[in-house]
């Protein structure tokens, strides 16, 4: 729960002094809860004053990084419960299950998954992020071998290391296999009421992220307590839920308390597993996709493939995107397939999801082709023209403006068949070029552009 300018200002020196920029105390105090200016511009705040300020200004859920160099997740520091009341933060870890009781043959599959995997959607490398290592088989030296396998960086598919999750209920197991790959700050889970003690130490000698498990959300407060206690913060919550039903409740549960009320004591992260509480694979997947919404920090599977991963990470992309910012790219003109001054020149809008459908199919078709983007506020070609973004008084001046007449030396401009409506518009702007009106669909550019310059060549 954010603290209020009211409330800072009543810690504030009262001076007025303005050598923090701001006229008064109060107006410090307001830019201060609002996140636009810091502490440091006040150089009369004693120590005492800035650790309280620090400590109730700090975001309401702690943010854990697990892992380390360009595969290093993030998790935690979000401030709202519901996406359009500002947005989501750090988007929610997707991790695959190896148990050290598969083969070599299963694991080196498994591990070849989460590195093939990989799909491009509107500009974004969509993929998986981590391997969760459970010791199943009750053989130490087998689940260290499987941890040195997994954490190694001399694969043939990647030079790369995965962020990792060791699961182990033996403590010592889980230690000894922390020490290999301590370095790649590893999560370790479950630290449960049983082991803490006993944990605590060993967690102090080589610092990395933990995972409390308890049996409902009671239950981790004096799991967090006496980590907190003891320095610990990087800290991850599994209530223990059985079901859907129960982990909705319970997510939603520790969220509130964090966000809502304050409680730092459950202001972290979670993480969940429908490997081990779903029956079959359709199961494990609907439930990894309520899990994306309902509040989920990291998420376990079984097992990836294809169809079922990447509908998953689209929906995990469509939520944690900002939805005060759409998506977009730069206006510019774009070259695809190399063109020349005798190409087609296609228009469309800066929408990311419509550029790259647009990009992607005139690619396809094999076209040389230039492709001017105009800037619509990241609206699609519909929303753009029913808010006036895109028509022939702002098409018109954009081409004119974007240097494409340069460029192109055929003079003919190819519009979406959803703005038609623009053509005479566009004709009256640009009285020397031929206007064209193309496919409704992006997925018809690459039968209709080939046909169309075909068309051009035999008049």
């Amino acid at each position: 729960m954010a603290i209020k300018g009211a409330d800072i200002v009543k810690k504030l020196p009262g001076t007025n002094c303005k050598e923090c920029g701001s006229p008064t105390c109060f107006g410090f105090a307001m830019k201060l809860a609002s996140g636009s200016t810091t502490m440091d511009k006040c150089p009369y705040l004693s120590p005492e004053v800035r650790a309280e300020l620090e400590e109730v200004m700090a975001p309401p859920m702690k943010l854990v990084t697990i892992g380390c160099g360009a595969n290093a997740l993030s998790i935690g520091e979000e401030e709202v419960m519901y996406r359009h009341e500002k947005t989501f933060i750090h988007q929610p870890g997707i991790a695959l299950l190896v148990s050290d009781k598969e083969d070599d043959t299963a694991i080196e599959h498994k591990i070849r998954k989460i590195e093939e995997l990989q799909f491009e959607r509107v500009g974004v490398r969509l993929k998986a992020d981590l391997l969760a290592v459970s010791f199943d088989s009750g053989d130490r030296l087998r689940f260290e071998a499987v941890v040195r396998r997994v954490s190694d960086t001399a694969t043939s598919i990647s030079v790369t290391k995965k962020s990792l999750i060791l699961i182990s209920s033996d403590l010592d197991a889980l230690f000894a296999a922390r020490d290999i790959c301590a370095h790649q700050k590893p999560l370790l889970y479950p630290i449960t009421a049983e082991n803490i003690n006993a944990a605590i130490p060993k967690i102090k000698q080589k610092p990395t992220p933990v995972a409390v498990r308890g049996e409902g959300v009671e239950s981790l407060i004096p799991l967090t307590t006496k980590l907190r206690e003891a320095g610990i913060e990087e800290i991850v919550l599994d209530p223990g839920s059985k079901n859907l039903t129960e982990a909705v409740r319970d997510q939603t549960l520790i969220r509130r308390a964090a966000l809502k009320h304050g409680f730092r004591l459950l202001g972290y992260p979670t993480i969940v597993f429908p490997c081990f509480t779903t029956a079959g694979v359709m199961e494990e997947i609907l439930t990894a996709a309520a899990f994306i919404d309902k509040y989920a920090s990291i998420i376990v599977l079984s097992d990836i493939e294809r169809d079922s991963l990447y509908p998953l990470l689209v929906q995990r992309l469509n939520i944690y995107t900002d939805p005060r910012r759409p998506m977009t790219v730069e206006e510019k003109i774009y070259e695809i397939n190399e063109p020349t001054t005798n190409s087609p020149v296609l228009v469309t809008t800066n929408f990311a999801l419509t550029y790259f459908a647009v990009s992607s199919e005139i690619e396809g078709s094999k076209v040389p082709s230039f492709l001017c983007v105009k800037d619509t506020g990241g609206l699609c070609v519909l929303a753009a023209w029913s808010a006036g973004k895109f028509t022939g008084d702002t098409v018109g001046p954009f081409l004119k403006k974007c240097g494409i007449a340069d460029r192109a030396g055929n003079k003919r401009a190819i519009i979406p068949g959803l703005a038609a409506r623009i053509r005479e518009e566009l004709e009256d702007e640009l009285p020397t070029w031929e206007i064209v009106v193309g496919p409704r669909e992006a997925s018809d550019i690459p039968t209709w552009l080939p046909a169309q310059v075909e068309k051009w060549k035999q008049h």
